[in-house]
């Protein structure tokens, strides 16, 4: 039996979308794929807004965040992290020899633009990192405030973590002035794992030329150059398949359901996981203003054993996510992302009411 997936990521696809996963290989190297990797980076441009360049890896996000923190650090990135995959910028930079500093809050807490401004008016850092969207804490980063503070440090490049958010929420990338916002396939853009996107500003190609060890398969100068000097390819061989699924896809965000329509689902369907939350007894780990529109994270302020809870609803066909790394058992987690719906948000919340009156 196929469970209901209300995990943060991976989501339920379509079926027309893995039917398009099954649309027949032809070279990698021919002009179709020139054409059909055009036509993708066109309307990812659109769901970034922004006319920067878009790049494509065959990977999760983490390779293009790996990739980023290497290509664009030439003297210290400054981490601001809020959970499991803030720390993992770290981790990226810390393992592939690139000095950085972490500065992690709370878990529950956001990155205020304030603690920003204080590590960037050092001097010492050529690069800052932002999770956009947290998904073991349920942040969601006041990314607009950061912008605001961050126009006086315009030499500072800023490396944003969009993974479980682009997509479902609006996120102005030209207004925002951020120079490499990245994601992936497997979250609000609703395809299975194995393929990462991001945009990336001249400037920061510009300035990582300058940067000895970029390493290769993550290296964003090379990445660059194949959509600029080579138009719409790919360095190494890519997941097609991801491509097909994927230009259909983007297809119908951008001309059936339409952006706007989607951001308003995603935020509706946040508002009714965190009443649901707070009518069943519950608390939301993040506070007011800073809570994410694509998954909510419980505590379990009932003291409930949040892996009984899930095995229940399992035999019932969903798949519950528990608490992330130390929150475990601590928080159990509700993802709305990606093609889900309100009614069926609402199925799996009225299945988990019935199932919480039995423990």
């Amino acid at each position: 039996m196929h469970k209901k997936l209300f995990i943060p990521g991976p989501v339920d696809v379509r079926q027309d979308i893995l039917d398009a996963f099954a649309t027949p290989m032809i070279g990698h190297r021919a002009k179709d794929v020139m054409t059909l990797q055009e036509r993708i980076s066109d309307n990812l441009r659109k769901v970034f807004h922004t006319e920067n360049a878009i790049i494509l890896s065959t990977s999760s996000g983490t390779g293009l965040m790996e990739g980023a923190i290497r290509s664009f650090t030439a003297k210290r990135a400054v981490v601001f992290s809020v959970g499991a995959f803030g720390n993992r910028w770290a981790e990226l930079g810390e393992t592939n020899g690139v000095p950085v500093d972490k500065v992690e809050v709370e878990w529950g807490n956001p990155t205020l633009p304030d603690v920003v401004d204080d590590y960037l008016s050092t001097g010492k850092y050529d690069v800052f990192t932002i999770t956009h969207n947290e998904t073991s804490t349920g942040i969601m980063n006041p990314v607009e405030a950061i912008a605001d503070m961050r126009k006086k440090y315009p030499d500072v490049f800023w490396l944003v973590d969009a993974v479980s958010s682009m997509g479902g929420v609006k996120i102005d990338v030209d207004k925002l002035g951020i120079d490499v916002c990245i994601t992936s396939t497997q979250k609000c853009l609703g395809l299975p794992p194995g393929m990462a996107c991001a945009s990336v500003t001249e400037r920061a190609i510009d300035y990582a030329k300058k940067v000895k060890n970029r390493g290769f398969y993550f290296d964003f100068v090379t990445l660059y150059k194949f959509v600029k000097d080579k138009p719409y390819q790919y360095p190494t061989t890519p997941s097609l398949p991801h491509m097909f699924g994927l230009d259909k896809q983007l297809d119908y965000i951008l001309n059936v359901e339409g952006l706007e329509n989607r951001y308003a689902r995603h935020a509706a369907m946040a508002k009714t996981a965190q009443k649901w939350a707070v009518d069943n007894g519950f608390e939301l780990l993040a506070g007011e203003g800073y809570r994410s529109n694509t998954v909510t994270t419980i505590k379990n302020t009932r003291g409930i054993v949040v892996g009984d809870l899930g095995k229940r609803v399992g035999e019932k066909g969903y798949l519950l996510s528990n608490g992330y790394g130390s929150l475990k058992e601590k928080t159990f987690r509700i993802a709305h992302m990606a093609d889900r719906t309100p009614e069926e948000l609402q199925a799996y919340l009225d299945v988990l009411s019935a199932e919480l009156k039995t423990l």
